[in-house]
């Protein structure tokens, strides 16, 4: 197996990210400088940027705290709503017990009913996201970013102008398409360096305050993968894997590994650990910047939406783009809105793309590691 040279130290770094953020965010907190935290990408993290705040992202991938909440959500509940919930009661996640505000929104039931119990210990701003992507919505979901704004100028003694929010923007635009860009070198064909790096840095960045930074050392990461590739230094040809469903991240990791310990290679990830997250531009110039703002997160293909033609378009365009030889699936438990779309997505992607498809359904236990291997090496073989 070829692989880059000098690039595992450097992943690394992004894979301790979370626990260099710990620290960080209370020296930003001693400051005197609010922290705004959040759990989704419909988050407008500009208007925290413009506020003169840390936009971080809250614990929210393990089952170490699902016990404790389990004292006060249902069993039967997505994994990623009692982990959220348990690291937020628990005071287990640094990130949580130092931020100012929770901006929550109303993705599906589950997590909207765990912000009304989140309010009780916690300041939490309640974003109400519109579930479709109609003119109207960008309407609606327009006046709720203006909302926002006004929430933290309150909160914050803070004056945000507009000027502040396009700056925002630019800065996070500019983080974005760096992220996007280093995930475009897994187009090449064999890859230059495993999913799971890649994947490394997508999550890594989410813990990361300065936008601005993390742009220019993404981008000379890029230039360094794609310079060692022209020299011949390149990941084993493997068959090529696109991830979607639910969101990946912590225990969930278990699915990548299993697809690159088994002979596959992870080429994609259409779900907010990638392309959801980082793959749509705010249009800079736009003449109303919230309007603009709005219609950048709207058009995330999340399964909340309805219809969600916007996920099968993003689908579309990275299996072509990325060579894909099959797509994995994954859902988490109790998670049913993504759970009911894999009907479609399976049609999608077999009878449309003609490539085949498999579904894995998880938790945050490694109770099903063993069988989890033994599907995913059965699918990779098939391929």
């Amino acid at each position: 197996m070829k692989l880059v040279k000098d690039l595992p130290e450097i992943f690394a770094s992004f894979s301790e990210q979370r626990q260099k953020s710990f620290l960080a965010v209370k020296e930003w907190k001693d400051k005197g400088k609010p922290v705004v935290g959040s759990y989704c990408t419909y988050f407008p993290k500009e208007i925290a940027m413009a506020a003169g705040a840390a936009s971080v992202s809250l614990c929210a991938t393990s089952d170490e705290t699902i016990p404790e909440a389990e004292k006060d959500l249902p069993k039967n509940l997505c994994p990623l709503i009692k982990s959220s919930y348990g690291f937020a009661k628990t005071d287990k996640c640094p990130f949580f017990y130092f931020s100012d505000v929770v901006v929550g929104e109303s993705t599906c039931d589950g997590k909207k009913k765990m912000y009304e119990l989140m309010s009780e210990f916690k300041d939490v701003f309640f974003l109400r996201l519109p579930h479709e992507q109609t003119e109207k919505a960008v309407a609606l979901y327009r006046d709720e970013i203006v909302r926002l704004k006004d929430y933290l100028e309150q909160k914050f003694e803070v004056k945000i102008t507009e000027e502040m929010v396009r700056e925002a923007t630019r800065v996070n635009n500019r983080a974005n398409k760096a992220l996007k860009d280093l995930y475009s070198v897994m187009k090449h064909d064999p890859t230059p360096v495993s999913g799971y790096d890649i994947f490394k840095v997508l999550y890594g960045s989410t813990f990361r305050f300065d936008r601005a930074a993390l742009a220019d050392e993404v981008n000379a990461l890029r230039e360094k993968i794609e310079r060692e590739y022209t020299e011949g230094k390149h990941f084993e040809k493997r068959p090529r894997i696109l991830i979607t469903g639910c969101p990946i991240g912590g225990a969930t990791e278990k699915v990548i590994r299993a697809v690159e310990d088994n002979g596959g290679v992870v080429i994609g990830y259409e779900n907010c650990s990638g392309e959801k997250a980082v793959g749509i531009q705010v249009e800079e110039d736009a003449e109303d910047i919230y309007e603009a703002l709005s219609r950048r997160y709207l058009a995330i293909g999340c399964s909340i939406m309805t219809p969600n033609k916007n996920r099968f378009d993003s689908l579309s365009e990275m299996i072509d783009e990325y060579h894909a030889d099959g797509v994995l699936d994954m859902t988490l438990q109790a998670c049913h809105t993504y759970a009911i779309e894999t009907n479609k997505v399976h049609r999608f992607v077999t009878e449309e793309k003609g490539i085949p498809y498999i579904n894995v359904e998880t938790d945050y236990s490694q109770t099903d590691i063993g069988q989890l291997n033994t599907r995913v090496a059965a699918f990779i073989e098939m391929l």
